[in-house]
Protein backbone atom coordinates (compact mmCIF):
# COMPACT_ATOMS: atom_id res chain seq x y z
CA UNK A 1 0.00 0.00 0.00
CA UNK A 2 1.39 3.44 -0.91
CA UNK A 3 0.15 6.98 -0.25
CA UNK A 4 -0.26 9.53 -3.05
CA UNK A 5 -1.59 13.09 -3.18
CA UNK A 6 -5.05 11.85 -4.04
CA UNK A 7 -5.09 9.29 -1.24
CA UNK A 8 -4.20 5.66 -1.00
CA UNK A 9 -2.94 3.64 -3.94
CA UNK A 10 -3.35 -0.14 -4.00
CA UNK A 11 -0.28 -2.06 -5.15
CA UNK A 12 -0.05 -5.80 -5.80
CA UNK A 13 -3.43 -6.82 -4.33
CA UNK A 14 -3.70 -10.50 -3.48
CA UNK A 15 -6.57 -12.81 -2.58
CA UNK A 16 -6.43 -13.75 1.10
CA UNK A 17 -9.84 -14.61 2.58
CA UNK A 18 -10.78 -17.51 0.32
CA UNK A 19 -7.23 -18.87 0.46
CA UNK A 20 -7.33 -18.77 4.26
CA UNK A 21 -10.63 -20.67 4.21
CA UNK A 22 -9.15 -23.31 1.89
CA UNK A 23 -6.19 -23.78 4.23
CA UNK A 24 -8.56 -24.00 7.21
CA UNK A 25 -10.56 -26.73 5.49
CA UNK A 26 -7.28 -28.56 4.86
CA UNK A 27 -6.56 -28.37 8.60
CA UNK A 28 -10.09 -29.35 9.68
CA UNK A 29 -9.93 -32.47 7.50
CA UNK A 30 -6.64 -33.46 9.12
CA UNK A 31 -4.86 -33.50 5.77
CA UNK A 32 -1.68 -31.92 7.14
CA UNK A 33 -1.41 -34.78 9.64
CA UNK A 34 -2.25 -37.34 6.94
CA UNK A 35 0.31 -36.15 4.40
CA UNK A 36 3.10 -35.27 6.85
CA UNK A 37 3.53 -38.94 7.67
CA UNK A 38 3.39 -40.07 4.04
CA UNK A 39 5.35 -37.37 2.22
CA UNK A 40 8.08 -36.84 4.81
CA UNK A 41 11.64 -38.12 4.54
CA UNK A 42 12.87 -36.16 1.52
CA UNK A 43 15.57 -33.48 1.51
CA UNK A 44 13.54 -31.03 -0.53
CA UNK A 45 13.79 -27.37 0.47
CA UNK A 46 9.97 -27.17 0.49
CA UNK A 47 7.82 -29.79 2.24
CA UNK A 48 5.76 -31.83 -0.24
CA UNK A 49 2.73 -31.40 2.03
CA UNK A 50 2.80 -27.63 1.38
CA UNK A 51 3.16 -28.12 -2.37
CA UNK A 52 0.14 -30.42 -2.35
CA UNK A 53 -1.84 -28.00 -0.18
CA UNK A 54 -1.15 -25.25 -2.70
CA UNK A 55 -2.48 -27.43 -5.54
CA UNK A 56 -5.58 -28.49 -3.61
CA UNK A 57 -6.53 -24.93 -2.59
CA UNK A 58 -6.11 -23.84 -6.20
CA UNK A 59 -8.43 -26.65 -7.40
CA UNK A 60 -10.99 -25.56 -4.80
CA UNK A 61 -10.94 -21.84 -5.58
CA UNK A 62 -9.79 -21.31 -9.16
CA UNK A 63 -9.07 -24.60 -10.95
CA UNK A 64 -6.25 -24.48 -13.45
CA UNK A 65 -3.23 -26.34 -14.71
CA UNK A 66 -0.01 -26.66 -12.73
CA UNK A 67 1.63 -24.29 -15.23
CA UNK A 68 -1.07 -21.68 -14.59
CA UNK A 69 -0.54 -22.01 -10.82
CA UNK A 70 3.18 -21.44 -11.41
CA UNK A 71 2.86 -18.50 -13.81
CA UNK A 72 -0.25 -16.69 -12.62
CA UNK A 73 -2.40 -17.89 -9.73
CA UNK A 74 0.28 -18.14 -7.03
CA UNK A 75 1.32 -14.53 -7.70
CA UNK A 76 -2.27 -13.30 -7.26
CA UNK A 77 -2.94 -15.24 -4.03
CA UNK A 78 -1.59 -14.90 -0.49
CA UNK A 79 -0.55 -18.54 -0.29
CA UNK A 80 3.07 -17.62 0.40
CA UNK A 81 2.04 -15.97 3.69
CA UNK A 82 -0.39 -18.75 4.60
CA UNK A 83 2.10 -21.53 3.86
CA UNK A 84 5.12 -19.67 5.23
CA UNK A 85 7.13 -20.24 2.06
CA UNK A 86 8.47 -18.31 -0.90
CA UNK A 87 7.99 -18.84 -4.63
CA UNK A 88 9.89 -22.13 -4.48
CA UNK A 89 6.66 -23.88 -3.45
CA UNK A 90 5.15 -23.03 -6.85
CA UNK A 91 8.17 -24.00 -8.94
CA UNK A 92 6.84 -25.64 -12.11
CA UNK A 93 8.64 -28.99 -11.97
CA UNK A 94 7.94 -29.33 -8.26
CA UNK A 95 4.19 -29.03 -8.88
CA UNK A 96 4.29 -31.78 -11.50
CA UNK A 97 6.47 -34.09 -9.39
CA UNK A 98 4.14 -33.72 -6.41
CA UNK A 99 1.26 -35.46 -8.21
CA UNK A 100 3.43 -38.55 -8.81
CA UNK A 101 4.05 -38.87 -5.07
CA UNK A 102 0.33 -38.74 -4.23
CA UNK A 103 -0.94 -41.55 -6.47
CA UNK A 104 0.30 -44.47 -4.34
CA UNK A 105 -1.70 -43.18 -1.35
CA UNK A 106 -5.01 -42.88 -3.23
CA UNK A 107 -6.88 -45.66 -1.42
CA UNK A 108 -5.69 -44.56 2.03
CA UNK A 109 -6.83 -41.03 1.25
CA UNK A 110 -10.32 -42.21 0.28
CA UNK A 111 -10.65 -44.07 3.59
CA UNK A 112 -9.37 -41.08 5.58
CA UNK A 113 -11.72 -38.58 3.91
CA UNK A 114 -14.64 -40.97 4.10
CA UNK A 115 -14.24 -41.22 7.88
CA UNK A 116 -13.80 -37.45 8.26
CA UNK A 117 -16.91 -36.84 6.14
CA UNK A 118 -18.91 -39.26 8.27
CA UNK A 119 -17.65 -37.73 11.53
CA UNK A 120 -18.30 -34.14 10.50
CA UNK A 121 -21.68 -34.55 8.82
CA UNK A 122 -22.97 -37.90 10.14
CA UNK A 123 -23.13 -38.96 6.49
CA UNK A 124 -24.10 -42.41 5.30
CA UNK A 125 -23.06 -44.10 2.09
CA UNK A 126 -26.15 -46.15 1.30
CA UNK A 127 -26.86 -44.56 -2.10
CA UNK A 128 -24.00 -44.47 -4.62
CA UNK A 129 -23.99 -42.86 -8.05
CA UNK A 130 -21.83 -44.54 -10.69
CA UNK A 131 -20.93 -43.11 -14.08
CA UNK A 132 -18.18 -43.02 -16.68
CA UNK A 133 -16.71 -40.42 -18.97
CA UNK A 134 -13.71 -40.13 -21.27
CA UNK A 135 -11.09 -37.57 -22.13
CA UNK A 136 -9.09 -37.48 -25.35
CA UNK A 137 -5.56 -36.43 -26.27
CA UNK A 138 -4.35 -34.71 -29.42
CA UNK A 139 -0.97 -36.39 -29.64
CA UNK A 140 0.85 -39.68 -29.95
CA UNK A 141 0.73 -40.40 -26.17
CA UNK A 142 3.54 -42.92 -26.55
CA UNK A 143 4.30 -42.88 -22.81
CA UNK A 144 0.70 -43.54 -21.75
CA UNK A 145 -0.21 -47.22 -22.30
CA UNK A 146 -3.84 -46.56 -21.31
CA UNK A 147 -4.40 -44.12 -24.17
CA UNK A 148 -6.26 -46.08 -26.81
CA UNK A 149 -8.95 -45.62 -29.45
CA UNK A 150 -12.48 -46.33 -28.26
CA UNK A 151 -16.05 -45.06 -28.10
CA UNK A 152 -15.62 -41.29 -27.93
CA UNK A 153 -18.20 -39.32 -25.96
CA UNK A 154 -16.61 -36.18 -27.44
CA UNK A 155 -17.12 -37.38 -31.03
CA UNK A 156 -13.32 -37.49 -31.48
CA UNK A 157 -12.80 -40.99 -32.82
CA UNK A 158 -9.57 -39.76 -34.39
CA UNK A 159 -7.94 -39.23 -30.99
CA UNK A 160 -6.56 -41.56 -28.34
CA UNK A 161 -8.41 -41.42 -25.04
CA UNK A 162 -8.77 -42.84 -21.53
CA UNK A 163 -11.98 -43.81 -19.73
CA UNK A 164 -12.65 -42.44 -16.24
CA UNK A 165 -15.04 -44.16 -13.84
CA UNK A 166 -16.32 -42.46 -10.69
CA UNK A 167 -18.37 -43.55 -7.68
CA UNK A 168 -19.85 -40.70 -5.61
CA UNK A 169 -22.44 -40.27 -2.88
CA UNK A 170 -25.62 -38.23 -3.26
CA UNK A 171 -23.74 -35.37 -1.55
CA UNK A 172 -21.13 -35.41 -4.29
CA UNK A 173 -18.43 -37.05 -2.16
CA UNK A 174 -16.16 -39.32 -4.27
CA UNK A 175 -15.67 -42.81 -2.84
CA UNK A 176 -13.59 -44.25 -5.68
CA UNK A 177 -12.36 -43.50 -9.17
CA UNK A 178 -10.32 -45.30 -11.76
CA UNK A 179 -8.58 -44.30 -15.00
CA UNK A 180 -8.89 -47.17 -17.50
CA UNK A 181 -7.85 -48.03 -21.03
CA UNK A 182 -9.53 -45.90 -23.67
CA UNK A 183 -11.14 -48.92 -25.32
CA UNK A 184 -12.75 -50.19 -22.10
CA UNK A 185 -16.44 -51.05 -22.50
CA UNK A 186 -18.81 -49.47 -19.97
CA UNK A 187 -20.32 -52.88 -19.26
CA UNK A 188 -16.92 -54.30 -18.28
CA UNK A 189 -16.35 -51.87 -15.39
CA UNK A 190 -19.14 -52.34 -12.86
CA UNK A 191 -18.21 -55.73 -11.37
CA UNK A 192 -14.78 -54.46 -10.33
CA UNK A 193 -16.24 -51.44 -8.56
CA UNK A 194 -18.85 -53.52 -6.73
CA UNK A 195 -16.06 -55.70 -5.33
CA UNK A 196 -13.81 -52.71 -4.64
CA UNK A 197 -16.42 -50.80 -2.61
CA UNK A 198 -17.32 -53.91 -0.60
CA UNK A 199 -13.67 -54.69 0.09
CA UNK A 200 -12.83 -51.13 1.09
CA UNK A 201 -15.91 -50.11 3.05
CA UNK A 202 -17.42 -53.46 3.97
CA UNK A 203 -20.70 -55.07 2.96
CA UNK A 204 -23.84 -53.01 3.44
CA UNK A 205 -27.31 -52.51 2.00
CA UNK A 206 -26.32 -50.11 -0.76
CA UNK A 207 -28.32 -48.69 -3.64
CA UNK A 208 -26.37 -48.21 -6.89
CA UNK A 209 -27.76 -45.63 -9.34
CA UNK A 210 -26.48 -45.71 -12.94
CA UNK A 211 -27.32 -45.29 -16.61
CA UNK A 212 -28.87 -48.16 -18.54
CA UNK A 213 -25.77 -48.63 -20.71
CA UNK A 214 -23.51 -49.58 -17.79
CA UNK A 215 -24.75 -52.88 -16.28
CA UNK A 216 -25.11 -56.07 -18.29
CA UNK A 217 -27.95 -58.46 -17.54
CA UNK A 218 -25.41 -60.88 -16.03
CA UNK A 219 -24.22 -58.23 -13.56
CA UNK A 220 -27.80 -57.30 -12.64
CA UNK A 221 -28.48 -60.97 -11.97
CA UNK A 222 -25.52 -61.05 -9.58
CA UNK A 223 -26.78 -57.91 -7.83
CA UNK A 224 -30.19 -59.55 -7.32
CA UNK A 225 -28.55 -62.29 -5.24
CA UNK A 226 -30.10 -61.89 -1.74
CA UNK A 227 -26.80 -62.87 -0.12
CA UNK A 228 -25.07 -59.74 -1.49
CA UNK A 229 -27.76 -57.31 -0.27
CA UNK A 230 -27.11 -54.99 -3.21
CA UNK A 231 -29.88 -52.88 -4.67
CA UNK A 232 -29.84 -50.89 -7.87
CA UNK A 233 -31.74 -48.28 -9.81
CA UNK A 234 -30.97 -48.27 -13.49
CA UNK A 235 -32.54 -46.43 -16.39
CA UNK A 236 -34.56 -48.52 -18.81
CA UNK A 237 -35.12 -47.79 -22.52
CA UNK A 238 -37.89 -45.32 -23.32
CA UNK A 239 -39.51 -48.03 -25.40
CA UNK A 240 -40.46 -49.81 -22.18
CA UNK A 241 -42.72 -46.89 -21.30
CA UNK A 242 -44.91 -47.91 -24.25
CA UNK A 243 -44.32 -51.63 -23.68
CA UNK A 244 -45.80 -51.43 -20.18
CA UNK A 245 -48.31 -48.72 -21.02
CA UNK A 246 -51.29 -50.81 -19.87
CA UNK A 247 -49.65 -51.25 -16.49
CA UNK A 248 -49.16 -47.60 -15.68
CA UNK A 249 -51.68 -45.71 -17.82
CA UNK A 250 -54.50 -45.67 -15.25
CA UNK A 251 -52.26 -45.35 -12.19
CA UNK A 252 -52.34 -41.98 -10.37
CA UNK A 253 -49.33 -39.66 -10.48
CA UNK A 254 -47.65 -39.03 -7.13
CA UNK A 255 -46.00 -35.65 -6.69
CA UNK A 256 -42.50 -35.91 -5.18
CA UNK A 257 -41.20 -32.44 -6.02
CA UNK A 258 -42.52 -29.15 -7.34
CA UNK A 259 -42.29 -30.25 -10.99
CA UNK A 260 -41.64 -34.00 -10.66
CA UNK A 261 -44.28 -36.75 -10.48
CA UNK A 262 -43.90 -40.53 -10.41
CA UNK A 263 -45.89 -43.72 -10.95
CA UNK A 264 -44.89 -47.11 -9.50
CA UNK A 265 -45.73 -50.47 -11.03
CA UNK A 266 -44.38 -54.00 -10.62
CA UNK A 267 -43.37 -56.28 -13.48
CA UNK A 268 -41.64 -59.67 -13.32
CA UNK A 269 -40.52 -59.23 -9.73
CA UNK A 270 -39.07 -55.74 -10.22
CA UNK A 271 -40.50 -52.39 -9.20
CA UNK A 272 -40.49 -49.84 -12.03
CA UNK A 273 -40.54 -46.10 -11.44
CA UNK A 274 -41.99 -43.91 -14.18
CA UNK A 275 -40.97 -40.31 -13.59
CA UNK A 276 -42.27 -37.17 -15.29
CA UNK A 277 -40.41 -33.88 -15.05
CA UNK A 278 -42.11 -30.77 -16.38
CA UNK A 279 -38.84 -28.86 -16.54
CA UNK A 280 -37.05 -31.65 -18.37
CA UNK A 281 -39.98 -32.05 -20.75
CA UNK A 282 -39.84 -28.38 -21.73
CA UNK A 283 -36.06 -28.55 -22.19
CA UNK A 284 -36.09 -31.67 -24.38
CA UNK A 285 -38.92 -30.33 -26.55
CA UNK A 286 -37.18 -26.98 -27.00
CA UNK A 287 -33.85 -28.60 -27.92
CA UNK A 288 -35.48 -30.85 -30.52
CA UNK A 289 -37.47 -28.01 -32.07
CA UNK A 290 -34.35 -25.87 -32.27
CA UNK A 291 -32.48 -28.59 -34.15
CA UNK A 292 -35.47 -29.22 -36.40
CA UNK A 293 -35.75 -25.52 -37.23
CA UNK A 294 -32.08 -25.41 -38.28
CA UNK A 295 -32.52 -28.58 -40.33
CA UNK A 296 -35.59 -27.29 -42.15
CA UNK A 297 -33.82 -24.03 -42.98
CA UNK A 298 -30.97 -26.00 -44.57
CA UNK A 299 -33.38 -28.17 -46.56
CA UNK A 300 -35.26 -25.13 -47.86
CA UNK A 301 -31.96 -23.57 -48.92
CA UNK A 302 -31.10 -26.76 -50.84
CA UNK A 303 -34.43 -26.64 -52.66
CA UNK A 304 -33.81 -23.04 -53.65
CA UNK A 305 -30.27 -23.58 -54.92
CA UNK A 306 -30.91 -27.03 -56.53
CA UNK A 307 -27.30 -28.32 -56.43
CA UNK A 308 -26.05 -31.33 -58.35
CA UNK A 309 -26.99 -34.77 -57.02
CA UNK A 310 -23.52 -35.38 -55.57
CA UNK A 311 -23.52 -32.00 -53.83
CA UNK A 312 -27.05 -32.58 -52.59
CA UNK A 313 -26.17 -35.93 -51.01
CA UNK A 314 -23.07 -34.44 -49.38
CA UNK A 315 -25.10 -31.56 -47.92
CA UNK A 316 -27.78 -33.97 -46.69
CA UNK A 317 -25.11 -36.05 -44.96
CA UNK A 318 -23.73 -32.99 -43.19
CA UNK A 319 -27.24 -31.84 -42.23
CA UNK A 320 -28.06 -35.29 -40.83
CA UNK A 321 -24.91 -35.30 -38.72
CA UNK A 322 -25.69 -31.84 -37.31
CA UNK A 323 -29.37 -32.61 -36.64
CA UNK A 324 -28.74 -35.89 -34.82
CA UNK A 325 -31.92 -37.66 -33.75
CA UNK A 326 -34.04 -34.77 -34.98
CA UNK A 327 -33.38 -35.95 -38.55
CA UNK A 328 -35.77 -38.89 -38.09
CA UNK A 329 -38.76 -36.53 -38.00
CA UNK A 330 -38.23 -35.40 -41.59
CA UNK A 331 -39.32 -37.54 -44.54
CA UNK A 332 -37.15 -37.05 -47.63
CA UNK A 333 -37.64 -37.74 -51.31
CA UNK A 334 -34.34 -37.53 -53.18
CA UNK A 335 -33.66 -37.99 -56.90
CA UNK A 336 -32.76 -41.45 -58.09
CA UNK A 337 -29.43 -42.04 -59.79
CA UNK A 338 -29.43 -40.34 -63.15
CA UNK A 339 -32.31 -37.99 -62.30
CA UNK A 340 -31.85 -34.23 -62.26
CA UNK A 341 -32.32 -32.38 -58.98
CA UNK A 342 -35.56 -30.41 -59.29
CA UNK A 343 -38.28 -29.24 -56.94
CA UNK A 344 -40.30 -32.28 -57.96
CA UNK A 345 -37.56 -34.90 -57.45
CA UNK A 346 -36.25 -33.37 -54.20
CA UNK A 347 -38.93 -32.85 -51.57
CA UNK A 348 -39.27 -33.14 -47.81
CA UNK A 349 -41.95 -32.88 -45.19
CA UNK A 350 -42.13 -32.89 -41.41
CA UNK A 351 -43.60 -36.07 -39.90
CA UNK A 352 -45.90 -34.30 -37.44
CA UNK A 353 -47.45 -37.50 -36.07
CA UNK A 354 -44.06 -38.96 -35.17
CA UNK A 355 -43.01 -35.63 -33.69
CA UNK A 356 -46.12 -35.44 -31.47
CA UNK A 357 -45.49 -38.97 -30.20
CA UNK A 358 -41.89 -38.07 -29.31
CA UNK A 359 -42.95 -34.88 -27.54
CA UNK A 360 -45.52 -36.85 -25.57
CA UNK A 361 -42.68 -38.96 -24.16
CA UNK A 362 -40.41 -36.01 -23.41
CA UNK A 363 -39.53 -35.64 -19.75
CA UNK A 364 -40.65 -39.21 -18.96
CA UNK A 365 -38.11 -41.67 -17.59
CA UNK A 366 -38.47 -45.25 -16.53
CA UNK A 367 -36.06 -46.96 -14.13
CA UNK A 368 -36.08 -50.27 -12.33
CA UNK A 369 -34.92 -50.46 -8.71
CA UNK A 370 -34.72 -53.78 -6.94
Amino acid sequence: MARSRSGLVLRRPRVFGSCWLGCELWRQLGLQEFWDTRLAGSREEVAWEKVLQLLVVNRLLDPGSEFRVHRQWYLSAAMDALLGTDFAVAEKDRLYRCLDRVLEHKQELFLWLRQKWADLFHADFEVLLYDLTSTYFEGAMEQNPKAKYGHSRDQRTDCLQVVIALVITTDGFPLAYEVMDGNTSDRATLRGFLDKIEKTYGKAKRMWVMDRGIPSEAILQEMRDPAREIFYRVGTPKGKIQQHEKKWLDLPWQKVRESVEVKLFEQEGELYVLAKSAGRQAKETAMRRQRLARLLRKLRAMRRSLPSLVQLLMRLGAAKSAAGRAFQFVQLQVPREGQEVTRETFQFRLDKKKLREAERRDGHYCCAPT
